[in-house]
């Protein structure tokens, strides 16, 4: 799954990394620690030229109420979904991201925060589906991140994985046709993914700085982490 997401490269790098200019209500702040619920900052299809904010939770159409969504979507089934129907078909989306965090729990211990990020490559791509939920006095523009089966690097620390894009695969995902776009949700291809563990400062999303992405120091590790 992806339940935990950062995005801190300078705009101007952002811009240029995906061809594309901020236009959020609000523009643009590093974050080093987006949950659920929050804005994410998306490319989408029939805007490619623009990154925009949108909540991270799809919102049934059918929901009465706003409520936090559905933050993931299997992308082996998302297209026989009721929920996703129209967003699979016609609504995908890039959610670039500077890393994501997976929590590995061994031998059924206490679970261990990973990040998981390029070294090469600042900020990638994760594969999106996004919709417009409709109230009576409201609309709220809204995201899933779709999953699958976990590479290597992934298999040990999760049984699943966000579907990250080649870069070369970024653009075909918006423009492609929904067979096409299924072919691409593999488990990522390529070697250049890290990950490294990381302190349990992530676990409260209030903390929202450069220290949730450095490297755990073990002789530290255990000593008040929830405290913060």
């Amino acid at each position: 799954m992806c339940g935990r997401n950062s995005l801190f490269i300078d705009q101007a790098d952002l811009e240029a990394r995906f061809e594309a200019e901020v236009v959020a209500d609000g523009g643009y702040t590093p974050r080093y620690n987006i949950a659920p619920g929050d804005d994410l900052h998306i490319i989408t299809n029939e805007a490619s030229d623009e990154i925009d904010a949108y909540h991270w939770g799809l919102i049934p159409f059918w929901a009465d109420e706003p409520e936090e969504g559905i933050i993931n979507a299997r992308s082996e089934t998302a297209d026989e979904k009721r929920v996703f129907e129209r967003a699979w078909e016609s609504r995908p989306c890039l959610v670039p991201s500077s890393g994501f965090y997976e929590w590995k729990s061994p031998n059924g211990g206490s679970k261990q925060p990973y990040r998981i990020h390029r070294e090469d490559d600042p900020a990638f791509a994760m594969a999106g589906l996004w919709d417009v939920w409709e109230g009576d006095d409201q609309t709220i523009s809204c995201v899933t991140i779709l999953t699958t089966e976990p590479n290597d690097l992934m298999n040990s620390i999760h049984d699943r994985m966000p579907v990250v894009l080649p870069k070369d695969a970024e653009s075909d995902w918006l423009a492609a046709d929904p067979d096409t776009r299924k072919e691409l949700c593999q488990p990522y291809p390529k070697d250049d993914l890290d990950a490294y563990e990381i302190s349990t400062r992530v676990n409260n999303p209030g903390n929202d700085d450069p220290q949730v992405i450095e490297p755990l120091d073990h002789e530290q590790s255990g000593l008040g982490e929830f405290s913060s």
